[in-house]
């Protein structure tokens, strides 16, 4: 009886906890909509306080900064929210506005037309999308086996046996793509630059050559670290050392 009391107890809980949240998030869209944008921003962040976070809601602050003027902030956010979604649209039109405003220009370097391909094809999906259809498909694979085994009619279970196999490299397929899609999400290496201008150094001293300058704004990927510094490499594969306190991870 205790047990069941304290399931009950945690269900409501947990339903109230989730009214809560709604009506946080529906409070900072009206007071987005009535142009309160520094009211709007706090409950967003007071939701992403709660340990909840989303595409749409790091999406929604992004858009609330950039309202503010606070570029920086919109970007990081905008940046947040591609890595959980990152074919949505709408972010990338966002961002794309908000990064004409980044002093420097770093032209990517090419990548060959097989890490494209796979690129596009991961993105497509996030990871519980492909883990979904990973899972579905596999539902389909028993089906089919079990088609080839008990059918009596030899054309049924060659039909079978060719649509199990294609289903099986399905499964792998996607199961694959979802775990490259989880580990994108976790993946925390890349960061922006918070300073207005930085200096990249040669090695991680104050006391080492200057490579090239950089601007805040400008998202890099960190490649190693040294106590307060942070190995830096650029889209053009320009590599240096700067201060750990002119970053942000996204």
């Amino acid at each position: 009886m205790k047990r069941y009391i304290i399931l009950v107890l945690v269900l409501i809980g947990f339903n109230s906890m989730g009214a809560d949240l709604k009506s946080l998030m529906d409070q900072a869209n009206k007071a987005y909509t009535a142009q309160d944008f520094a009211k709007a921003q706090e409950l967003y962040e007071q939701i992403l306080g709660t340990g909840n976070e989303s595409a749409q809601l790091y999406f929604n602050l992004g858009n609330a900064f950039y309202k503010q003027g606070d570029n920086l902030k919109a970007i990081l956010n905008y940046e947040r929210a591609k890595r959980l979604s990152p074919r949505n649209q709408d972010i990338d039109f966002n961002l794309k506005i908000a990064n004409q405003f980044v002093v420097d220009n770093i032209e990517q370097l090419p990548k060959p037309f097989f890490a494209r391909w796979w690129n596009s094809t991961a993105n497509f999906l996030s990871a519980d999308g492909w883990a979904t259809w990973s899972v579905i498909v596999f539902v389909l694979f028993l089906i089919l086996l079990g088609s080839y085994f008990f059918s009596r009619s030899l054309r049924i279970r060659k039909l079978a046996f060719s649509a199990a196999v294609f289903a099986a490299i399905f499964v792998i397929f996607s199961f694959v793509l979802a775990g490259r899609q989880f580990n994108q999400v976790k993946d925390r290496t890349s960061a922006l630059i918070l300073c207005p201008r930085v200096n990249v150094k040669s090695a991680p001293s104050v006391t080492g050559t200057d490579l090239f300058m950089i601007h805040e704004g400008l998202k890099v990927k960190i490649t190693d670290q040294l106590e307060k510094w942070r190995e830096i490499e650029l889209t053009d594969g320009n590599k240096g050392w700067v201060k750990d306190s002119c970053l942000v991870r996204i």
